[in-house]
């Protein structure tokens, strides 16, 4: 999801979790894989609630629902409406399309809302289903949340298409057999899913 479909910016969201409290933000946010308390949420042996005390005793006061919203959507700078419609293309062409995330319920909370989009539309409209980490128990690149995607799915990897923009997720899914778009992060996918199309 994050960016592949939304535009991210590392460096804001340690700037909003550093504003809220948590000074060593730098060390415990990464780009592509968390670590320590940021991958408990994201492989979901913590909740949002537990997740909201623990970032309290850090920040040595109590923090809000709504103020660690706020830091974890410093990631998210844009999105592209030219991506989401692309899925819609895609899906009205008789494609599956699916999402397979390591992503965290703050950040879905507000994914998954009207206030995504200009046009009031959560990410589920424009895809055919959501595979989240949290709710997995699991995070990319392990093979485990891959292979529950495709036997939930009820697709094969030989038949697919996976993009990510971390060269560690491409490694596990080429190893499985996706077609696999390594992309950089925040550029236009279409011309290469195009291109694997054709």
């Amino acid at each position: 999801m994050g960016g592949v479909i939304l535009s991210l910016d590392r460096s804001k969201c340690v700037e909003r979790f550093i504003e809220i409290g948590i000074k060593n933000a730098n060390e415990l946010l990464d780009e592509f894989h968390q670590k320590g308390l940021f991958l408990r949420i994201e492989d979901g042996s913590m909740n949002a609630e537990n997740f909201r005390l623990e970032l309290s005793k850090i920040a040595n006061r109590e923090l809000s629902y709504e103020e660690i919203e706020y830091a974890w959507l410093g990631f998210i700078v844009d999105v592209p409406q030219y991506k989401l419609d692309y899925l819609s293309f895609l899906r009205e062409k008789g494609f599956k399309v699916y999402l397979l995330s390591n992503t965290n319920p703050y950040v879905m909370n507000w994914v998954r809302s009207s206030r995504l989009t200009a046009a009031g539309k959560p990410l589920d409209a424009y895809m055919d289903h959501l595979f989240l980490s949290y709710e997995m128990k699991c995070v990319k690149p392990d093979p485990i949340i891959f292979q529950t995607m495709l036997d939930s799915a009820n697709i094969r990897a030989e038949e697919s298409i996976f993009i990510d923009d971390s060269a560690s997720n491409i490694a596990t899914a080429t190893k499985m057999g996706f077609h696999a778009i390594h992309l950089a992060t925040n550029a236009d996918f279409r011309p290469e899913v195009e291109k694997m199309l054709e």
